[in-house]
Formats: C-alpha cells, structure tokens, sequence
C-alpha cells in the first residue's frame, strides 16, 4: 500500500504546500503581533509624554495672550487616558495574531491537531475583533456625519 505524504483536514488534503503557506503566515503573524506591541508601548509612552508636557504648552499658550487658566486645564490627563485605551484596543488583535502564530508553528511542527485548532480560533478572534471593531468606528463617524450636518442645519 502506497503511503499518502498529504494529512485530511475535514475532508480537505493539507499537502506540504499548505503547510509551507501556514508556516509562512504563522512567521508573517508573529512579526506583525510583535511589532504591534512595541506600537502600543510607544502609544502608551506618547499618551504619557503628552500629559506631562500639557503644563509647557499651556505655558506657551499664555505667553502668546490665550487665556491660560482655561485654554488646556485636563487636556493632558485626558489625552492620556485616550491615548491608552487606544492601546489596549490595539493590544487585543496583536495578541490573538501572536497566540495563532505560536500555536500554528506548533502545530505544523507536530503535526498536533489541538495546537492547529487552538491557532484557527486565535486568527479566527483576532478577525471578529477587528471587524466588530470596525463596525464601532464605522457607526462613529456616521453619527459624526449626521451631527455634523445637523450642526451646519
């Protein structure tokens, strides 16, 4: 009996073309998770930069003749509790792209079933994240839209 090099994947064949894609993409995932991180690390440190520098550009803008007492009061806190929650928006789908990366070298590396499943839930996440999160920003600017005509009515 001749021995078949390809493995069933409900009823689909993964050849070692598929697996050297999976494997590529896995490599891909983790560079781009990693790389995202960093981006919220420096999200993080700019939010933090722009709180402590608000006093200087409040200053600034006194000096020019602004009313300094209102022009910037909690402009920096503020920003800074903006600027992290974008942060920890972004720190999600980095993670779930990190998990399927790690899980598909696993799994491909081992031929391990739970490993491949656990990586197809991860990428999976990571795109019901991104597209929930994309109908959030989507309805935000349409009601953005709308006030903004209404505004101008």
């Amino acid at each position: 009996m001749e021995q078949n090099n390809e493995q069933s994947i409900f009823g689909l064949n993964m050849d070692s073309q598929s697996k050297s894609f999976l494997r590529e993409s896995a490599k891909w995932g983790k560079f781009l998770a990693i790389i995202g991180f960093i981006m919220c690390v420096f999200i993080v440190l700019a939010g933090i930069f722009v709180a402590t520098q608000t006093s200087e550009l409040n200053k600034a803008f006194g000096d020019y003749g602004g009313n300094n007492s209102v022009a910037l009061k909690g402009f920096g806190p503020m920003m800074a509790v903006v600027y992290i929650i974008i942060a920890i928006i972004y720190f999600f789908p980095c993670l779930y792209l990190l998990r399927f990366s790690n899980h598909m070298k696993a799994a491909l590396d081992s031929d391990d079933q739970a490993n491949l499943t656990m990586s197809f839930q991860n990428l999976k996440s990571m795109f019901k994240f991104m597209g929930i999160f994309t109908i959030i920003l989507i309805s935000i600017y349409l009601l953005a839209l709308v006030a903004g005509i209404a505004a101008g009515i």
